[in-house]
């Protein structure tokens, strides 16, 4: 018989039966609120009725008209719809299944286009898992460690973290600044640097915003030296952080956006967008995929694109959001373990340090334990653990972010 893996294990002990906004039932049909999202995929919810209807609409049509070979509607009319959500000039776009295959896809994408080798990336940033994507990844050696040599022409520059760096913001972004300058004096050359990668909010390494200076300071560098400046909204985009795109919140103007999650509500589907004429300029036959731009998928991204429009949710996830974040922020007040409830809109993170100030995972992961037993399923992220995140769906009520902080200010009074 067999069984899955090992390997792949789960965060919360849970069989999910069935699931509605952000409520999850088990099979003995006890309701959790779920502030996962499944890593902040579901942002409609579980099921939402626009969303199932689109989908199963759409799986009595055709299910696979496999993109390079013929077109389908859903997949066109999701090409026409994110031009009006996606940052001005990027006009083009492909699709792919995952985050990992749309940043390797925009990372060839840079390569082809400028004639450079390098890739910089940004300390504690996560890209994927795949092997290119994975040498891009700094939010953990689990996710890169035991199968080297990976890619080549990956260089790492600091992101500007107060948490990690025990200085303030403008002491972390002068410091970040000036070592990109002396990476590109000393190890990759502008010559050879294709692009700068970076997410807005670094997501698995800890959920740390950065700041306008930090992004117009690589627009900058990225003008002046003729490399792309490509953003990660692969968990930032669609309204999680309370603006459309994550970079939305710095001004930033991005040459390549990469977005995933929760662009079609779980069904699995990823997006590369760039200008026309830099698109132009992949080669021939670097850009496919067996299932990308699947017609379901496709069906489920133009109707999630509606339901955020339709009920507001992108407005509703920075309310909701900054309700979380003063709620979490008092539950902290309480608990000299938590040092830090940071994050923008429905993407917050709660760090845990011990009394001597290093990171406390073994205690963030008791508090995210505990929580789950008593019906809130958390994540936790961060290079140590010690960051208990919250991202529950996009239509997430005033009383359901209340019952949460309620649980959570249980749980870690339990801990504690």
């Amino acid at each position: 018989m067999a069984e899955l893996s090992p390997i792949l294990t789960q965060a919360n002990p849970i069989l999910a039966d069935r699931g509605s906004g952000v409520l999850i039932f088990d099979a003995d049909d006890r309701r959790y609120l779920d502030f996962t999202a499944g890593i902040g995929v579901t942002s409609t919810g579980h099921c939402h009725p626009v969303v199932v209807e689109a989908a199963q609409r759409q799986v009595a049509t055709i299910i696979h008209a496999q993109y390079t070979t013929v077109r389908n509607r859903p997949l066109l009319e999701l090409t026409e719809r994110l031009g009006s959500v996606l940052p001005s000039g990027l006009d083009r776009v492909f699709f792919a299944n995952s985050g990992s295959e749309a940043i390797e896809s925009a990372i060839r994408l840079a390569r082809q286009a400028t004639g450079r080798p390098n890739v910089i990336v940004f300390h504690g940033g996560f890209h994927g898992r795949t092997v290119a994507a994975a040498s891009l990844t700094t939010s953990g050696t689990r996710f890169r460690s035991g199968f080297a040599p990976l890619m080549g022409g990956v260089h790492l520059a600091p992101f500007p973290d107060p948490g990690h760096f025990g200085w303030s913001e403008e002491e972390c972004t002068d410091f970040a600044l000036r070592q990109l300058d002396y990476l590109l004096q000393t190890v990759s050359a502008p010559a050879d640097t294709a692009a700068f990668l970076v997410e807005p909010v670094l997501g698995e390494g800890g959920y740390v915003p950065g700041n306008e200076r930090f992004f117009a300071g690589l627009r900058e560098r990225a003008d002046r030296h003729g490399c792309l400046l490509m953003i990660d909204e692969i968990q930032t985009g669609f309204g999680r952080t309370g603006t459309f795109w994550g970079g939305d919140h710095f001004g930033v103007r991005p040459d390549v956006l990469i977005t995933a999650k929760g662009l079609a509500s779980g069904f699995p589907l990823s997006a590369m967008a760039a200008p026309a004429a830099l698109m132009e300029r992949a080669w021939p036959g670097s850009q496919g995929g067996t299932y990308g731009g699947n017609a379901v998928a496709c069906a489920a991204a133009c109707a999630t694109l509606q339901v955020i429009e339709d009920e507001g949710l992108v407005q509703n996830s920075a309310e909701r959001g900054r309700q979380l974040k003063d709620a979490l922020t008092a539950v902290a007040a309480d608990h000299d373990q938590i040092t830090d409830v940071r994050g923008l809109g429905l993407m917050i993170g709660n760090e845990f340090r011990d009394a001597a100030g290093n990171p406390d995972g073994a205690t963030a992961a008791a508090a995210q334990q505990e929580a789950s037993r008593r019906g809130l399923l958390l994540l936790t992220c961060g290079a140590y653990g010690q960051v208990v995140r919250f991202i529950p769906a996009l239509v997430v009520s005033p009383a359901e972010v209340d019952e949460a902080a309620g649980i959570w200010a249980d749980a870690v009074n339990a801990v504690l």
